[in-house]
């Protein structure tokens, strides 16, 4: 079955980590759209010299109801948590935190790092599981030739390539490098939606042309995804998919619950440094605060494939 009609999300520039906030494009979530699949927070960065940028560095920093996903291109970046991980990530090898009722962590670029491009996603958990504890793995999968690709899938599976990782609900995660003008046809699981989010040439997904930093979402249905690339240099893509999330969440700063007083209670317990979050070993500075609540109530997000 083929897809109807591609929607393009366009980024918007947002600064990340604090005081010393390195800039990020966005995708997700946004007004038209919150979640793809479980898929509900798309940041994509560089590629930034670090010499001008000064690179990431992101204080100790609280999180709950999700899993974070760290996807690099090139350079280092170095990872503790609460629950003792110290571990490194590096290009084509996943880092998967599961934050669970509660966690924090940090994310500081090495001193080996010169260029800093890649992904930081977020997996909003189901109810069934976002209390759960703290979790940490790491996956570095093989890259895999299709017809005018090269793959590396990280999570779910894609051509064959099946990810180890564990994930709460049915998702796929994937960096695509395309031949200069290929064509690749991807089967696909007809239950899922996909969002193909382009970082380096144009890539036409179903017709519709894609640029850096757009991402393009397909809906469910389709059991093939076409991709083309219109460059004359390699093109590369992240490609994220996953079955409709059937459930409202509420999102702000770095907490995912069901409620507004979800949020306020671990924002609480965030500023007064309960055991909920732990703490994190070896970082040389403060932990970031957490800003000030909206006078408003927040407001659950809706996934609109569902409404």
């Amino acid at each position: 079955m083929s897809i109807a009609e591609i929607e393009v999300l366009t980024a918007r520039d947002v600064p990340l980590g604090g005081p010393r906030a390195m800039t990020v494009r966005r995708t997700l979530p946004q007004r038209a759209r919150t979640l793809i699949g479980a898929w509900c927070f798309a940041d994509h960065y560089g590629p930034d010299d670090v010499a001008e940028s000064g690179g990431m560095d992101v204080a100790p920093h609280p999180h709950i109801g999700l899993q974070t996903v760290s996807w690099l291109f090139s350079g280092e970046i170095e990872h503790r948590d609460s629950l003792g991980s110290h571990a490194y990530v590096r290009p084509g090898e996943l880092n998967l935190m599961t934050g669970g009722y509660g966690i924090s962590h940090t994310e500081v670029s090495t001193a080996r790092t010169t260029v800093l491009h890649g992904v930081q996603l977020w997996v909003a958990l189901p109810e069934e599981h976002r209390n759960t504890a703290r979790d940490f793995q790491h996956h570095a999968p093989e890259t895999v030739r299709v017809d005018g690709a090269d793959l590396r899938v990280f999570l779910g599976s894609l051509a064959g390539s099946v990810s180890p990782v564990r994930t709460f609900t049915p998702l796929l995660g994937a960096e695509l490098v395309l031949d200069p003008g290929a064509t690749v046809t991807l089967p696909v699981d007809p239950a899922y939606e996909h969002g193909l989010l382009v970082d380096t040439g144009e890539v036409r997904m179903a017709g519709t042309l894609l640029r850096p930093a757009e991402l393009g979402y397909a809906p469910t249905g389709a059991d093939a995804l076409t991709l083309v690339n219109e460059s004359d240099a390699p093109a590369r893509a992240v490609l994220l998919g996953g079955t409709p999330f059937e459930e409202e969440i509420v999102m702000w700063w770095n907490f995912i619950g069901r409620s507004h007083e979800d949020i306020v209670e671990a924002r609480e317990e965030w500023e007064k440094e309960s055991d909920r979050f732990g703490e994190v070993e070896g970082y040389p500075g403060d932990r970031l605060p957490a800003p000030a609540l909206p006078n408003a109530r927040i407001a659950p997000r809706k996934n609109p494939a569902l409404h």
